[in-house]
């Protein structure tokens, strides 16, 4: 009888745990490599916003934007940042990451391919999550976008006009039905735009932590360790090189998020992958807060209430992966937060509040890479989510699995090649 196809899968985060899941289910031998705990606090993934935005097919920059950069250069604080002795590495990136959303055309050609990955993710999260006795975690009861007036969500209409032309629906709300439906909320914010397809995981942590213990149970091996490189001959992946040596195998899996770039390049792949560092504050206990969670347009942040407390995630800052955190970053998310909802208390003390800082790993198009490698087909791409890890990681970690098993994948996949970069 034949043995069935090893795969190693470098990297147990969000879209590792999701490839593993699925790789599994394919008929696949899977061991996991991971020198850090599943969804503990050094994985992006733990400190995901938790939106399942199904929507979320626009990328984050848009049309005219590069007027802005000079700002971003001067003030450390903005929701956009680039620490100016990292401006000479992260400039060719920032200008691929401009010119990407330099025109509609260009942005439309982005929001059809993340279109095809993101439709009906809170529905393939929850088939994960109940696989793996977590099914509470996920929320599909909508999400929510308040802005401060109509007018300031027409500044936007032409980005809401490309969602609908991608099939995603909403509805409008005028300040009544806003705050009928949010009465914690800023009475700032008049308007709100509601997205009832989309969903919410209350704890993307232990979301994580449970996939890579269900995936244990059902007979994958999880290895602490770090990931090197590989050895392949003529053609062929025979192993995974490690800090501990090396782990045979017949396929591998790239999904270890802000470090895979120097794996893609030894994979011969020269990927533009930037750490795009994201902060989070959590509150709690609490009683005020949004009861769908929601994202503010003016601060670009958003607040979701989990099992830890009521988070608020968002900044951009970008620079080495290991640079020392800005936490002031993280206590102006704080402040936003009471401005957002002036029923929270003013006087927290210091044990009320958990304040974090994680890395993004993104691509300047805003498509992540998923495809097989150019030294070989045994080794697979799949990172580079930026800002929809936890959200693109269920068709992610599908797709994986259908590659690695030679099925035809669900997906026309020319958008994410990590070989568009050339």
């Amino acid at each position: 009888m034949n043995q069935p196809a090893h795969i190693v899968i470098i990297g147990a985060g969000i879209v590792g745990a999701a490839s593993a899941f699925h790789c599994l289910q394919a008929g696949l031998r899977v061991t996991l490599v991971e020198p850090g705990v599943p969804g503990d606090e050094q994985a992006s993934s733990y400190g995901n916003a938790g939106w399942l935005s199904s929507h979320s097919v626009l990328p984050p920059a848009y049309p005219g934007v590069w007027k802005k950069v000079p700002a971003w250069l001067i003030d450390p604080l903005g929701p956009l940042s680039i620490r100016l002795h990292y401006l000479p590495k992260a400039l060719p990136w920032l200008v691929r990451y401009l010119a990407a959303a330099s025109t509609y055309v260009r942005i439309e050609r982005t929001a059809r391919a993340l279109r095809t990955l993101l439709a009906d993710a809170p529905a393939l999260h929850q088939v994960m999550a109940d696989a793996a006795g977590v099914g509470y975690l996920i929320e599909r009861k909508g999400l929510l976008h308040a802005f401060l007036s109509r007018g300031h969500f027409e500044q936007d209409a032409k980005a809401w006009e490309i969602r609908r032309r991608e099939g995603i629906e909403w509805e409008e709300l005028d300040a009544a039905a806003l705050h009928a439906r949010e009465p914690d909320l800023s009475p700032h914010y008049t308007f709100g735009v509601y997205t009832p397809e989309a969903g919410s995981c209350r704890n993307p942590g232990a979301y994580t932590a449970a996939l890579i213990e269900y995936v244990r149970s059902k007979g994958a091996t999880l290895v602490r360790t770090t990931a090197t490189g590989f050895r392949i001959e003529q053609g062929r992946l025979r192993a995974v090189l490690t800090t501990e040596g090396e782990i045979a195998c017949d396929r591998a899996v790239i999904a270890a998020g802000a470090r895979a770039r120097a794996l893609a390049l030894q994979a011969g792949d020269a990927v533009p992958l930037e750490t795009e560092r994201g902060y989070h504050a959590v509150v709690s206990p609490v009683t005020v807060g949004p009861r769908t969670s929601t994202m503010f347009a003016d601060q670009k942040v958003v607040v979701n209430s989990m099992e830890q407390g009521l988070r608020i995630a968002g900044q951009v800052e970008i620079t080495e992966a290991d640079d020392t955190p800005n936490w002031r970053r993280a206590e102006i998310l704080r402040e936003h937060l009471q401005t957002l909802y002036p029923g929270l208390p003013r006087d927290l003390a210091p044990e009320h509040i958990k304040i974090w800082m994680g890395r993004r790993p993104s691509t300047p198009d805003a498509l992540p890479c998923i495809g097989v490698a150019s030294a070989t087909a045994d080794i697979i791409h799949a990172y580079g989510h930026g800002h929809i890890g936890l959200v693109g990681s269920a068709r992610t970690g599908r797709l994986v699995a259908q590659l690695a098993s030679g099925a035809t994948p669900e997906i026309p996949l020319k958008p994410f090649s990590p070989q568009r970069f050339r």
